[in-house]
């Protein structure tokens, strides 16, 4: 059986080269800010994940269809439209969190925040830290 591959996989590219290629001030500044959180709540190094994702940590799934691969426990990508913060486990356990965080979408695992003052800090720390420990809690 022909077994699909993952679209996003760590790569050796530089996270530095790509904060650096950020045009927009404001969503480079805001890019740093959250590589500095989120590898303050992982311990993990930023690693490049696919060309504009920069995830921290690092998971092995499998499926009940058989597909299995690796992915990063928590993310982020300062895309055009927005900064797109991959929270893997999604958002229902943290209603509580979400009330409080300020002005965003989300899909799936997706939280879209247009700029990073339009939330607040404190609450969007805390609930990347509760997904990193989830992830880890889970997989290991």
């Amino acid at each position: 059986m022909d077994k699909a591959k993952n679209k996003t996989v760590e790569t050796s590219n530089s996270v530095e080269e790509f904060l650096s290629s950020i045009t927009d001030g404001q969503k480079q500044k805001d890019a740093r800010k959250i590589v500095s959180m989120m590898q303050k709540i992982s311990g993990a190094a930023p690693k490049m994940w696919g060309t504009n994702i920069v995830g921290f940590g690092d998971y092995h799934y499998r499926y009940e269809s058989g597909r299995e691969g690796d992915s990063m426990k928590v993310g982020f990508s300062p895309r055009a439209q927005n900064l797109t913060l991959y929270i893997v486990p999604g958002f229902d356990r943290y209603d509580n969190l979400m009330e409080k965080l300020g002005k965003f979408k989300t899909g799936k695992s997706c939280l879209y925040i247009n700029k990073l003052e339009d939330v607040e800090w404190d609450i969007l720390e805390e609930l990347s830290k509760s997904a990193y420990e989830y992830m880890t809690d889970k997989y290991g």
